[in-house]
């Protein structure tokens, strides 16, 4: 008291002139009456009266007492004054004893009033509702604390259904004003630390009970996230994604909005609430992505990381602005730590990745030169990663990709045209892909036919194409990449009919029309019955499993064979062996006959296993 109220006598060195008596007599007077409507109001409020039977428990800041409560908060003022004027010219009166002993008893209502406003207003001071408002709508410091205070047109709109902090959808702005004139009255009476300890206690239970509303775990060290199994912390990871959007998007916003308002008149005061409740919440908050990314990575938990590097990311701009103090320097910094931490197990994660594509040791082929395992693995994968790109241009931005030559260009395009691949990211997925493509060239070495080697490929890489085109990869790859790698497809689809179908072709004539003596005519229906049908039962349990590519397979060889046969069976078939006894186990199939084989041929059905001859003049049964 003294520190605040007790003021050193003048410097003798400085001549003063002698009040006047009629001043000292008016002062007097005027200070005298403050005391005395001090304590009428302030012994009021302190005890049971006739007129205030209950007012030990009634609320002074209540809608029928408002007038009062004016009232109150003017008489403390006005005792304020009283007492520095008798410390200045009557330090040893009983009227100063008495002036600080009614202080007492008021500070003591106004701390029962400021526990009580926050305890009956809980909801209406709730962050989610209190964040919502925008700063024209929040009550500027110079405004009265009892103005009649309009409406706020946004208090009426919808909650956000997915938040999770209970709280009233309309607020009302009167409690906050009522809280900021008596911490203000508090202060300037010397009793800030009183009204600080009560706005802490109940504003930091509101901020750990909110957060655990939100399930987050304070005790969630690193040593039990360590231990846990990965599908456990994997739903623990995405309640976090949850939980800290709405944390830092309502509830500290919210908290920072009040402290604020409330401190207006001691902003370093404010300051000093909002890190003391926040600080503790907070720091467990942005503590768990970092432990997360000390646990063992593996390439399956890439996606859990990415996500919470993006949360992380995607908030810093409100974390460091909300939490720009010293005093909570520690939270931007372990922010920044979860980042640093998250990006470096990306990075392990990918070269792991990377790594075991290389080493993959399977050494058996897919039956029927289909889809192989690993194309669909590392494809969806890297589909997923595209989805990534921003997030992952911050964390490879300052690794370059290091590999033992330079990428061919068909997968990074010529450096002079405008949609070569050029960002890190681009770089290292277009990287991921060739490692995947030259494995699977290993692949196709190990089967025994070559023209089913050239299937596989060229199934493979149709899948590859048509992942790129589906997801965002196309962007990062570029059409020119995608075009390219298309080419090759139907160069691996050309291969495979070349070689694959090259007896049927050759056990035709070159010319079907030519002048053919009969018996070279019978060894060419002879020799094409057999090199079709050796061909064809050979690939019934060959497939193409991507519709398209099979419709287009199907038409080239078509068209390949088809016209050629069918000009020498117009030309021989009937005229020539018309005599012969056995013309029709000679010539087995009709033009006609060859489309209906090949409507079924790369299904991968496998069920005939041989083909079933018919007439020369009736065709396959369907």
């Amino acid at each position: 008291m003294k520190a605040i109220f007790f003021k050193s006598s003048p410097s003798p060195t400085r001549m003063t002139p002698p009040a006047s008596p009629l001043h000292l007599t008016f002062s007097e007077s005027l200070m005298e009456e403050n005391i005395e409507a001090a304590e009428l109001i302030i012994t009021k409020w302190d005890s049971p009266s006739d007129n205030h039977s209950s007012s030990s428990n009634a609320s002074l800041f209540s809608d029928e007492n408002r007038e009062e409560a004016k009232q109150y908060l003017s008489s403390v003022k006005g005792l304020q004054k009283a007492m520095q004027y008798l410390v200045s010219h009557q330090a040893s009166s009983e009227k100063l004893v008495r002036a600080q002993a009614l202080m007492q008893t008021a500070m003591k209502r106004l701390e029962k009033e400021f526990y009580q406003i926050f305890k009956s207003f809980r909801f209406y001071l709730d962050p989610e509702s209190f964040s919502a408002h925008s700063s024209s709508s929040r009550p500027s410091a110079s405004r009265s604390s009892f103005s009649d205070l309009e409406e706020d047109e946004s208090e009426n709109e919808s909650r956000d259904e997915n938040d999770s902090i209970p709280g009233a959808q309309r607020v009302s702005l009167t409690p906050v004003e009522d809280l900021r004139a008596i911490a203000e009255a508090m202060i300037k009476a010397g009793y800030a630390k009183e009204c600080i300890k009560i706005y802490k206690i109940i504003r930091k239970s509101f901020v750990d009970e909110a957060l655990h509303g939100l399930g987050v775990d304070r005790t969630l060290n690193l040593q039990k996230v360590q231990k846990m199994d990965w599908e456990v912390l994997e739903v623990k990871i995405r309640n976090w994604l949850h939980a800290v959007k709405v944390a830092v998007k309502t509830l500290f916003p919210g908290e920072r909005i009040l402290s604020d308002q409330v401190f207006s008149i001691a902003p370093a005061m404010g300051e000093s609430c909002f890190a003391e409740i926040s600080k503790e919440g907070a720091l467990a908050l942005f503590e768990f992505p970092e432990n997360v990314a000390k646990c063992k990575k593996t390439p399956e938990k890439m996606f859990r990381f990415l996500d919470l590097y993006e949360a992380v990311s995607n908030l810093w701009p409100e974390v460091e602005s909300m939490f720009n103090s010293e005093s909570t320097s520690t939270l931007r910094s372990t922010a920044v730590n979860s980042l640093i931490k998250l990006g470096d197990a990306v990075r392990t994660m990918l070269t792991s990745f990377e790594t075991a594509i290389q080493k993959e040791p399977s050494k058996s082929t897919v039956p029927g030169g289909g889809i192989h395992p690993l194309t669909r693995y590392v494809m969806n994968y890297i589909s997923f990663l595209a989805d990534y790109t921003e997030v992952l241009s911050d964390i490879v931005a300052d690794w370059p990709l290091t590999i033992p030559s330079p990428l061919p260009e068909p997968f990074f395009g010529s450096p002079d045209n405008e949609e070569s691949i050029s960002s890190p990211v681009s770089v290292r997925l277009a990287w991921l892909i060739l490692l995947m493509l030259c494995k699977l060239d290993g692949k196709a070495a190990m089967y025994k036919d070559v023209s089913l080697s050239y299937l596989f490929l060229a199934n493979n890489l149709q899948y590859v194409v048509g992942k790129v085109r589906q997801s965002n990869l196309k962007i990062l790859l570029g059409d020119e990449w995608v075009t390219k790698h298309e080419l090759k497809v139907k160069q691996y689809c050309s291969n495979y009919e070349r070689m694959g179908w090259s007896k049927v072709l050759a056990s035709l004539p070159e010319n079907p029309t030519a002048e053919i003596p009969v018996d070279q005519v019978k060894d060419h229906f002879r020799n094409f019955n057999l090199a079709f049908e050796e061909t064809y039962t050979k690939q019934t349990s060959w497939v193409v499993p991507d519709p398209g590519l099979r419709d287009d397979i199907k038409i080239s060889l078509a068209r390949r064979i088809v016209p050629i046969y069918k000009e020498f069976y117009e030309t021989y078939g009937g005229m020539h062996l018309r005599k012969e006894i056995w013309v029709e186990s000679l010539v087995r199939y009709t033009p006609d006959d060859l489309g209906n084989y090949w409507s079924d041929l790369l299904n991968g059905s496998g069920s005939s296993g041989s083909v079933s001859s018919s007439s020369s003049r009736g065709g396959r049964s369907r």
